[in-house]
């Protein structure tokens, strides 16, 4: 079968940077499992897997617009030190939710000093190209209930399912 809209696909993956750096890996875990043509992994991938099926590999490079994005500069931003309230030590690497207009934002301390303290919005990843070996493990057809929710459901999970 044919990775296309509504399949369930099971993958491994090593994801590297330009260096060479390993940055995230299924290596020693289960395959990760998404519902294809519903937006679960980034579109990069996501159009690379298409028309493919079980045991095939490749090697998927993605850009930053159709991985996580340019660097947009807007959301790195400097902050009152007090806009922490009830954390001790604020330190670089730190991530919070911010509130924002827009709705909740994950943000990363980038640079503490003195009073100042600077968050960066942008995803860890965005502007890189993203470099993905991948084998394909399973490719299924998706349960009308996993179409429906837009997402894959683990084993013998479903949300109608009740014990009499």
């Amino acid at each position: 079968m044919q990775i296309a809209q509504n399949s369930v696909v099971a993958f491994h993956y090593t994801l590297t940077n330009d260096a060479g750096e390993v940055l995230d890996s299924s290596e020693g875990r289960e395959p990760l499992t998404y519902l294809h043509g519903a937006g679960n992994i980034i579109p990069g991938l996501e159009k690379e897997m298409e028309g493919r099926a079980a045991g095939d590999k490749l090697q998927a490079q993605v850009t930053p617009e159709e991985g996580y994005g340019e660097v947009q500069p807007q959301l790195v931003q400097e902050v009152p030190r007090d806009a922490f309230q009830g954390v001790e030590n604020v330190e670089a690497g730190m991530q919070f939710q911010a509130q924002t207009q827009g709705g909740p934002l994950m943000v990363t301390v980038t640079k503490v000093e003195g009073d100042t303290v600077t968050v960066d919005g942008n995803h860890p990843l965005a502007g890189q190209q993203l470099n993905f070996d991948v084998e394909i493990a399973e490719v299924r057809e998706a349960s009308q209930e996993e179409i429906e929710h837009g997402h894959v459901h683990g084993e013998g999970e479903s949300e109608g399912d009740q014990e009499h």
